[in-house]
């Protein structure tokens, strides 16, 4: 029987954190036996259904809107759409549930929003052929970056606090959508705000209903209380694959190729692993890359934009559970992925269905404890001044050669500690 109980979150233990300031080998080995069914069946609980569940119903959402709006403003017909869809949310969760069960940590994957952005004005003077052939090259490109052990050697440089305030600027977003959700639709956002707080002020509530399960059943019913649920029947249920044949043209390749290998490796798994690692697991940042990097190329085979590790999915199914069996949200939440992979068609009208405020309140609910944690790490010790300009830089939104702010929220903020924080570093 699937147990509901909640458990306290676990202490990491000291031979672990050892073994994790040891020397790795290029390929990070799990170190612990892959789970099985029947493992994955005894970690299995409430919060952790209820974590993967909702780490979905984000993906499926305002995500898969965002692709969608990029998609059709570039020309692109239905069926490329939704094969575009399927892609991202078929690799998205075939390697969320490979990886979670191999090294049985939550290792969700799903795919580059900010590279579906950046595409936008690419596809207005580019052919979609053009965006596809820059998707297979970006993905031999992360392949090749990762297994050369360059990804980790980088990484291991920026401390944990600079990127941490790189997260708190992405995640801030998903703070003030609660305050603008509630504002705009008070219908649906603020009984799913009285819910949350009700039942995680009362810890006998919250173990027999987790708060954003309760959150997310309670804006369900406001919406189809208030008459807000528009669901449209017709047009395809299942999804079919197409294959675009790409064209390799160097104007595609100069203008793509980099910032789509950049906003992965740096911007999209350098939040995840900042994620994984403050909720106290540890990610292996080279098979990350390698990971990503083929999974990107099975996405181009789809027309589809890169795969890599996320941090607001990450952030939702590490949000609450004892931390040695948060994979198994990961998996929840990767089953269900390819599922919906299946009847994308249907399930993105499904989701646009429902008014917008009720995903930004969700969202937004559900990556609180991350946000607070995010800023937690950012601020509360070392090298506070270089997070404190990666975190302006963030959320200036400045961006240079197509690559998103964030990756220049680092760049700046760890010149600046480098040069201004000697101390910090030297004791680091």
């Amino acid at each position: 029987m699937v147990s509901s109980r909640q458990d306290p979150p676990a202490a990491v233990p000291h031979s672990e954190t050892v073994a994790a300031q040891a020397p790795q080998p290029l390929l990070e080995r799990p170190g612990v036996r892959p789970a099985g069914i029947r493992q994955v069946f005894r970690d299995l609980g409430l919060p952790y259904v209820s974590n993967g569940m909702i780490g979905l119903i984000f993906s499926a959402s305002g995500p898969i809107a965002v692709t969608l709006a990029v998609g059709a403003a570039g020309g692109l017909t239905e069926a490329q759409l939704a094969s575009w869809v399927f892609g991202i949310l078929f690799s998205g969760g075939a390697a969320t549930v490979v990886m979670s069960l191999l090294y049985r940590q939550p290792l969700g994957f799903a795919w580059s929003i900010p590279g579906t952005v950046l595409l936008g004005p690419s596809l207005q003077h580019l052919s979609f052929a053009e965006v596809v052939g820059a998707f297979f090259t970006s993905g031999i490109l992360v392949l090749a970056l990762g297994a050369s052990g360059v990804v980790r050697r980088i990484m291991a440089v920026v401390p944990m606090p600079i990127v941490m305030s790189m997260v708190a600027a992405v995640f801030l977003k998903f703070g003030t959508d609660i305050v603008v959700s509630t504002q705009a639709n008070p219908v649906v956002a603020a009984p799913m705000v009285v819910a949350f707080l009700i039942l995680a002020a009362i810890p006998a509530l919250g173990r027999f209903l987790p708060p954003v399960l309760g959150t997310l059943a309670v804006g369900c019913i406001a919406v189809a209380a208030s008459g807000q649920f528009s669901f449209t029947g017709g047009g395809p249920i299942l999804a079919t694959p197409v294959f675009t044949v790409p064209e390799f043209t160097w104007a595609a390749q100069l203008e793509l190729v980099v910032p789509l290998a950049v906003t992965v490796l740096f911007v999209q798994n350098g939040q995840g692993i900042a994620v994984l690692r403050a909720a106290g697991h540890n990610p292996p940042v080279n098979v990350f890359a390698i990971a990503s990097g083929a999974f990107s190329v099975l996405n181009a085979c789809c027309g589809a934009v890169s795969a890599c590790v996320t941090g607001p999915t990450n952030a939702l199914i590490t949000s609450s559970g004892t931390r040695q069996r948060q994979y198994t949200a990961a998996v929840v939440f990767g089953l269900l992925a390819m599922a919906c992979a299946l009847l994308a068609p249907a399930l993105t009208r499904l989701m646009l269905a429902t008014p917008k405020e009720f995903i930004l309140a969700l969202g937004g609910i559900a990556m609180l404890r991350a946000l607070q944690q995010a800023f937690v790490t950012a601020f509360a010790t070392a090298f506070t001044l270089g997070s404190l300009v990666t975190f302006v830089v963030t959320i200036s939104g400045m961006s240079l050669f197509n690559i998103h702010p964030a990756f220049w929220g680092l760049v700046c903020g760890y010149v600046v500690s480098r040069l201004l924080e000697r101390a910090d570093h030297s004791r680091s």
